[in-house]
């Protein structure tokens, strides 16, 4: 998250402003902030996968469906709702320093409107970053007790629920390196 956001910063200090300031941080926000959002409230992204492969849904245990189930609920689109006012209050302080940084990007072509464009794709990635850990924070600070009375989520509500990227694979960590690092798959 703080690699993209420096070149979030990077990016917003290039060109000399040719928008009024509210325009180019709606432009940035909406790059960076919407589509995350909105799949976060409407099908949440599905944690158990990685760099473009994805668990399949029916090789999950129990356990991992129940966190499934903790992650699809109100609690964490309200959640996801407060990183985004977050993001955006995040990314009013960059554009506030970003002048301060203006001479690291001379060595760019001074186009301020595609400079825009990669700050709010910098800011998409650091909003990745920030949107996945949140989704994910209930499921930590559930007690043990109440995370044996959830019901597991049933296979068609995970595909039905979630956004599911990626090429899907039966396992992500080979049987190999589990039994290395002796990994716990059902953690």
């Amino acid at each position: 998250m703080p690699v993209f956001l420096l070149l979030c910063l990077f990016f917003l200090s290039v060109g000399e402003p040719f928008l009024p300031v509210w325009m180019e941080l709606f432009l940035v926000a909406a790059i960076g902030i919407l589509p995350l959002l909105w799949m976060q409230l409407r099908r949440p992204f599905y944690i158990f996968a990685l760099l473009g492969i994805a668990l399949k849904p029916e090789n999950l245990t129990e356990r991992q469906r129940k966190i499934l189930c903790l992650i699809n609920t109100k609690v964490n689109r309200i959640l996801a709702l407060v990183a985004a006012v977050l993001s955006v209050w995040v990314l009013w302080q960059l554009y506030q320093i970003a002048p301060l940084v203006a001479n690291s990007a001379k060595f760019l072509p001074q186009w301020r409107s595609v400079a825009l464009l990669f700050a709010g794709l910098a800011f998409l990635g650091s909003n990745l970053f920030l949107q996945i850990p949140v989704s994910v924070m209930r499921v930590l600070v559930t007690n043990d007790t109440e995370f044996a009375g959830i019901e597991p989520l049933s296979l068609e509500k995970i595909k039905q629920d979630f956004t599911i990227l990626g090429v899907r694979v039966n396992q992500i960590v080979p049987r190999l390196l589990e039994s290395l690092f002796r990994i716990n798959t059902d953690s």
